[in-house]
């Protein structure tokens, strides 16, 4: 008697439905998510849409720590015992969210290996990436900061054809971002206008490829 073929699992399929554990929600510009010291209890997955993740100091003091885009998960602090959200997440323009709770994401990473290698990625291509942001944050100027940043809410340098168009985001936020002041970014943001890096009218930016080689070609050298 021939056995039955189990079906071949598909993450991002399992991700758009509503299920056991498992919910999604629609979330306006500027909506909460879910607030820094808010109890950590469930994993989320940006399926359409952008998300900020700020955090306040005891001073008051704000700093955006990562702006996050579609297929890419947040608050997995939770897994590794993270009692309270150390961010609060909010949707940057209308988004789309999945809500998994901690059981179920738990139990689909122990039982699903497709699940679990896409969110391995995840974890691993996070890493670098806060790897990298400690190394630009030591060793380069803040011009070279707000250009590198640029290029990553542009996606160059990831899977897919980048998005030059970036959806408005306030110099406020760049300066968050970078660890600079305002007036700094926007003294940059003219430069690259003028130099054909970027075309900038206060709510709309592109960013061109002619920023990246600029980038890529004053890189610092860490001596391995």
């Amino acid at each position: 008697m021939a056995l039955k073929r189990r079906p071949s699992f598909d993450p991002k399929s399992f991700l758009a439905r509503v299920g056991d554990g498992r919910s999604i929600g629609k979330y306006r510009k500027d909506q909460i998510v879910f607030s820094q010291g808010d109890a950590g209890d469930a994993v989320f997955y940006v399926q359409k849409g952008k998300v900020k993740l700020t955090v306040v100091s005891e001073q008051g003091k704000e700093a955006v720590v990562a702006i996050l885009g579609a297929d890419e998960f947040f608050g997995e602090g939770c897994l590794a015992g993270q009692p309270q959200r150390i961010a609060t997440a909010a949707a940057m323009i209308d988004s789309v969210i999945a809500r998994l709770e901690k059981a179920a994401i738990v139990r689909v990473i122990h039982e699903e290996p497709a699940f679990s290698e896409m969110f391995i990625a995840h974890i691993l291509g996070r890493t670098i990436r806060v790897e990298a942001d400690l190394v630009d944050q030591l060793f380069n100027s803040s011009e070279k900061r707000l250009a590198r940043m640029l290029l990553l809410l542009a996606n160059f340098g990831k899977e897919g054809k980048p998005e030059p168009i970036i959806a408005k985001i306030s110099q406020e936020t760049l300066a968050e971002m970078i660890g600079t002041t305002r007036s700094r970014v926007s003294f940059f943001m003219n430069k690259f206008r003028e130099l054909g890096f970027i075309d900038y009218n206060g709510s709309r930016l592109e960013v061109h490829t002619s920023l990246l080689n600029a980038v890529l070609h004053d890189q610092p050298q860490i001596k391995t």
